[in-house]
């Protein structure tokens, strides 16, 4: 028995299993940071995923990190999952983009599309009102039902509702002699203008003019009676912890990896043709319109 033991400990101690070296290597299990970003759902709410795929794609791949979409079900949805940190990158309108940078510290607006600083509304309206294109403020819709999208849009409903401010003095709840509807997205306010299910609405020009171009809306049954005056909108917004998660120097990079961007499939997705550099101050202005603007 005595030999036994001392074979045993013997051919232990040659394999190192003698000192306490001997235990299992405990394994890294820290996962990777993973790149999580959302959009505001202004169009096709049942399709962000899909639309977005190939920028999470695309992303990943330039920046040698895990990359996912995290669908929002409404505009304040979008905001909230980026103040809670469960998304640290965004393409918001303006309006959500000020929220957003407003609620998290050091946050930073990074790169917009080029027609986004010179963005611009439509108010639309359905034939049988009678209303035709005008290049001043048509008050004669005073009358009418009508409709924004989102209450958080910034060409569905801040910046419409704060031009009827301008040109009626009243905003939105008192100029109106019907209550006012919010359609939820840009497309389904086209679609409830064309289908009389409201009088007339507003909504952003790119997306009328993308649904024109597919024959899914009837521009002489669907009709523009009115355009804004141009405003900067849509942003991609990176969250204010982004170094912190990814090192330091992160956002920037992100940034230049955006603004150098050539995937026609990336673009696709945003409806845009080219990203160029902002910043939070590009959109002070509509800051400036978010305090003046009530709609309940």
């Amino acid at each position: 028995m005595k030999h036994t033991i001392i074979s045993l400990l013997t051919a232990a101690a040659a394999i190192g299993c003698i000192s306490t070296s001997c235990k299992p290597k405990e394994e890294n299990t820290e996962a990777a940071p993973v790149l999580r970003f959302s959009a505001i759902p202004d169009q096709d709410t049942t399709a962000q995923a899909e639309r977005y795929a190939p920028a999470a794609k695309w992303l990943a791949e330039q920046l040698n990190i895990k990359v996912e979409f995290v669908p929002s079900s409404d505009y304040a949805a979008s905001v909230d999952k980026f103040e809670t940190g469960d998304i640290q990158l965004a393409w918001f309108g303006g309006v959500t983009g000020v929220q957003a940078r407003n609620a998290v510290s050091n946050s930073r607006a990074i790169v917009a599309g080029a027609k986004d600083l010179k963005f611009k509304s439509y108010f639309i309206a359905h034939s049988d009102t009678g209303l035709m294109k005008s290049d001043t403020f048509p008050k004669k819709i005073k009358d009418f039902t009508f409709t924004f999208g989102s209450s958080g849009s910034t060409s569905g409903c801040v910046m419409p509702a704060f031009y009827i401010l301008e040109n009626t003095g009243q905003g939105p709840l008192d100029f109106f002699s019907q209550s006012v509807g919010f359609s939820g997205a840009h497309d389904k306010t086209a679609q409830q203008v064309q289908n009389g299910t409201y009088q007339v609405g507003a909504l952003n020009y790119s997306t009328y003019d993308r649904l024109v171009a597919e024959n899914k809306i009837d521009p002489e049954k669907c009709r523009i009676i009115w355009e804004t005056p141009t405003y900067a909108d849509y942003n991609f917004t990176a969250h204010g912890k982004l170094d912190e998660k990814f090192g330091t120097g992160f956002t920037d990079k992100l940034q230049k990896v955006l603004l150098e961007c050539k995937d026609p499939a990336v673009f696709k997705a945003f409806d845009r043709k080219e990203f160029i550099k902002v910043d939070n101050a590009t959109f002070q202005g509509i800051e400036n319109v978010v305090k003046t603007v009530k709609l309940k």
